[in-house]
């Protein structure tokens, strides 16, 4: 008898970001991201999801038009959320910490409030 094995695919969370975007992950590739690219990220995807939602900037790359850079002031750093905008829908292809903005067309600001 063949084993069944879970379906490593399962959604994770999906999120419309500030420039409209259905953007989602996977609960395998967040494990990814969080234990092999960037483990100081593991149990922020409340923090990635409001990065998405309201970020402080989006850039978009200068090496492919379809990579988006969104950044979100954390502590004394920034959270980038790197995800791929394609047909309307979107995911994230990683998520890490940074104190430097990466080069790239800056397309969106988050607007300050004129009180």
């Amino acid at each position: 008898m063949r084993k069944i094995i879970k379906n490593d695919n399962k959604e994770l969370f999906q999120v419309k970001s500030a420039l409209n975007k259905q953007i989602r992950t996977t609960q395998s590739y967040w494990q990814k991201i969080t234990v092999i690219k960037h483990p100081s990220i593991k149990g922020k995807e409340k923090e990635a999801k409001k990065v998405l939602k309201s970020p402080d900037m989006i850039r978009v790359s200068n090496s492919d038009k379809k990579v988006f850079l969104y950044y979100k002031k954390y502590l004394k750093n920034y959270l980038c959320v790197v995800v791929k905008h394609e047909n309307g829908k979107g995911f994230i292809i990683t998520v890490y910490m940074t104190n430097k903005i990466k080069e790239g067309k800056q397309i969106w600001t988050k607007q300050k409030n004129k009180n």
